[in-house]
């Protein structure tokens, strides 16, 4: 007989670290009504043979905090489990080996400085006397993060588990999921070989079995397994027990100490995926058959770095698989297709370093329905159509692997499984030089080369100014001046339809969306926090029907959002149309005179003014103009059928021809988007941002008395001093901004920038970020008084700081 229970209101599904740790967070947090079932023993799937290295620095700040919540868990664990975790905070150590790495860890290095942590810059000799095992004659330079650290992952996952019981929550062992009930689009239960467990929630934390066991609901997890090889050696003379972890990123590899010998592991640049995952068959505490033809390059690397490699004897070959994810990042949230189903899993082979926080923020996830701050990093709901097929997901994740210690070069670009999702004009766009990027899994123009002028049609990647420089300032000052044509097609584009369409979506959208059919509206979607969930444009097209339109990365996100928020038993259907439609944003001072011939519509400022939207006939094509600008110029995104993409386009560059008409891309939106101080969701806004702090409360209609989901928080702010600002700052044109450059104000650091770019029309290089005083609060003066620099790789230089638009303040020219 089975002691299974026959109801849990929450089960999590995976005994390793993340499911433990997840376990042990909602324990803490009361909840003691929870299950935790594990196919075999705890730990037995990936985490026992996981090599626990502990770093905490990522590209995102938040991301870094959750790491460095880890690191504070740790160092508690072990007294109060009473269980040993193998923790230890003997500090981390980077190498840099040749110029151009040295920039990005001096990069890095500002990174850390902006998020609060101390990496400290080393020479070769002092990098050395830390690692004396280590030969440091190509090395130029070393970072060096004292509080990270290495943790046994068996004995730490063990104590959160102990830890979870001791909170009340009940772990079984040796329960395997056979099947998920899914009614009305929520979870029922979970049905296993010992028996049905009703729960109210279910936490997939099952590392590489997730995708199996998400597919029994039809919840996607784009994960896939990789084989990832180590090994442990015998006692090496020398060793000692404080050894920092140790990351050779030029070698592909890394190193901890571990009982008086060593690890050694890496990242091979040809990974080999492991395919063999399967639910009905165990694999408990097992390894894949060793590789060592295809090790043997990295042990070479290895045995060149420390050259005790080269006589110390091999206790140990480790080939375990481990869950990778197509773009590097690990899963977490509620996933978009039932509610009430959590995942945490694709942890990229550094779980260990996560676990703790991951848990964490997880348990918050699901007790509370919304994370503890902005995760979209590695929110569920960044993923797309594309990430459907495991094949393709294999194939991006294979790249992904073998970049894990390639240069992190700005502006780089996947390679793998293109082109997938692709516009009309793709064909026509590449003749002409584009030069393609790839956001879910839309091909999109980044630029254009000048290929008969002899320019290359490829990026160039380094961490000065890339090839394409000129190229983007041409776009950029024809979009100023002349006219431009961007293919747009990716945006993600809804259709809100039914009798309460208006009275939803007033209750969902901070701004004044309840206008007059044919009216178009800038708008913020908020939490209950007042942060903001979604930044779109809505158009009103019919009484009863809204078109909305928002970023290519946030299909899936802001779907999600919309169509949980709309309120119960209200006649309101949410459909996405973005394949059915292409758009052509036509931008730039002419681009009326472009357009008109190609239409009987009156496109006057009096008769088609700004944040209007109709219906016309343009070159033959059924399509609704949206008079609207990201760019600040005067301008029209033109929403098109697609099967008359293609026509339209070749009207308009043969109109177009007679004004100057030229392609722009994506890198061109940005310089300008950047000069006119249009925010960005996902860089200068998102969850943790309300309007207010983000300088966006002009579109709020707080002065009214519409309630809307959000608009308590947003009282409640804008009745004390504000946290922080947004702002810019410009600086000389030589400085290369690309984001996370630490603010200082008056010599005392107030934040970090969320962007960086160029603006070629004021010639100087532009960023945004937060002036930050939580204590005290910030307002206009306190931001506008100090004298300011930005740390640009560890280096200080001059800014100044604006919180108008840099370019045309008055809004004059989109009024044209």
């Amino acid at each position: 007989m089975s002691d299974l229970p026959s109801s849990a209101k929450i089960v999590v599904i995976g005994g390793g670290i993340v499911g433990c740790s997840t376990a042990y967070h909602l324990g803490k947090m009361g909840l003691t009504d929870v299950l935790l079932i594990e196919r075999g023993k705890l730990t037995s799937g990936s985490t026992w043979h996981a090599a626990g290295l502990v770093g905490q620095l990522r590209s995102s700040a938040n991301i870094t905090q959750l790491l460095g919540y880890s690191v504070a868990l740790y160092d508690r664990l072990e007294a109060e489990t009473g269980l040993a975790t193998g923790w230890k905070r003997n500090g981390g150590l980077r190498l840099a080996c040749n110029a151009e790495r040295w920039v990005e860890v001096k990069r890095q290095a500002t990174t850390a400085k902006s998020f609060g942590l101390d990496m400290q810059l080393l020479t070769p000799r002092e990098a050395q006397d830390l690692w004396p095992l280590m030969q440091v004659d190509d090395v130029v330079g070393a970072a060096f993060l004292p509080t990270d650290g290495q943790a046994s992952p068996s004995d730490i996952a063990m104590s959160l588990a102990k830890g979870a019981r001791q909170g009340g929550v009940t772990i079984r062992e040796g329960v395997s999921v056979t099947g998920i009930e899914v009614e009305g689009g929520a979870v029922r239960a979970v049905a296993t070989d010992q028996g049905r467990v009703a729960c109210e929630k279910l936490v997939i934390c099952a590392g590489q079995w997730s995708r199996q066991i998400g597919a029994l609901a039809g919840v996607n997890i784009p994960l896939v397994s990789m084989q990832h090889q180590s090994l442990i050696t015998e006692r090496i003379d020398g060793m000692t027990s404080g050894l920092p972890t140790l990351r050779d990123p030029d070698r592909l590899t890394y190193w901890k100490e571990e009982v008086g010998g060593l690890v050694m592991g890496g990242y091979e640049p040809n990974p080999k995926p492991w395919t063999e995952t399967k639910l009905d068959e165990p694999f408990e505490f097992q390894l894949l058959d060793n590789d060592l033809e295809h090790f043997e390059p990295l042990l070479e690397l290895a045995a060149g770095r420390v050259p005790a490699m080269q006589t110390a004897g091999i206790r140990q070959f480790i080939n375990g698989p481990e869950s990778f994810t197509p773009d590097g990042n690990f899963i977490l949230g509620e996933a978009p297709e039932v509610r009430g189903i959590f995942v945490g899993a694709g942890f990229n082979a550094f779980g260990i370093a996560a676990g703790g926080g991951a848990g964490m923020a997880l348990a918050e996830w699901v007790a509370k329905g919304a994370p503890p701050y902005d995760l979209w990093p590695v929110d569920i709901r960044r993923f797309g159509r594309n990430h459907l097929d495991t094949g393709w997901v294999r194939t991006r994740t294979m790249e992904a692997y073998a970049k894990h210690y390639t240069m992190a070069w700005p502006h780089e670009e996947h390679t793998s499984g293109r082109p997938l999702r692709r516009s009309p004009l793709y064909d026509r766009l590449k003749a002409q030089g584009a030069v393609f990027g790839e956001k879910l899994g839309w091909e999109r123009p980044n630029w254009f080369a000048d290929v008969a002028a002899g320019e290359e049609a490829r990026d160039l990647l380094s961490y000065g100014r890339q090839n394409w420089f000129a190229a983007v300032g041409r776009e950029h000052q024809a979009a100023r001046e002349r006219v431009a044509v961007f293919d747009q097609i990716s945006f993600a584009k809804f259709m809100i339809k039914g009798r309460d369409a208006v009275q939803a979506l007033s209750w969902i959208a901070a701004g004044d969306v309840a206008k007059a059919p044919g009216r178009l509206v800038y708008t913020q979607m908020l939490n209950a926090r007042g942060g903001i969930e979604c930044d779109l444009t809505v158009a009103r097209v019919a009484d009863d029907e809204y078109y909305v339109v928002t970023g290519t990365g946030f299909a899936t996100h802001d779907f999600d959002w919309i169509a949980r928020s709309i309120p119960a038993g209200q006649d309101v259907r949410l459909i996405d149309v973005t394949s059915s439609y292409g758009v052509l944003a036509v931008m730039g001072p002419r681009s009326r005179d472009v357009l008109s011939p190609l239409t009987s519509a009156d496109l006057s400022n009096g008769g088609f003014p700004f944040g209007t939207a109709r219906r016309i006939t343009l070159a033959g094509a059924p399509t609704l103009a949206l008079r609207v600008t990201y760019v600040g110029e005067l301008g029209w995104e033109l929403h098109i059928p697609t099967e008359f993409v293609a026509t339209v386009y070749d009207a308009l560059m043969v109109e177009g021809a007679k004004h100057g008409i030229a392609n722009a891309g994506y890198r061109a939106i940005e310089s300008l988007r950047l000069e006119k101080g249009y925010r960005a969701w996902g860089a200068e806004i998102g969850p943790d941002h309300s309007p207010l702090v983000a300088g966006l409360g002009w579109a709020v209609k707080l002065k009214s008395n519409v309630p809307f989901q959000g608009r308590e928080a947003l009282v409640q702010q804008a009745a004390k001093p504000l946290p922080r600002l947004l702002a810019g700052f410009t600086a000389d044109p030589s400085v290369v901004l690309l984001g996370r450059e630490t603010i200082y104000r008056n010599g005392a650091r107030v934040g970090w920038l969320a962007s960086g770019g160029f603006g070629y029309t004021l010639g100087r290089s532009i960023g945004y970020g937060y002036v930050r005083r939580p204590e005290q609060g910030v307002d206009q003066d306190f931001v506008l008084s100090g004298t300011y620099e930005l740390e640009v790789a560890t280096e200080r230089v001059p800014a100044e700081v604006t919180l108008q638009p840099l370019y045309d303040p008055e809004n004059a020219r989109i009024r044209l």
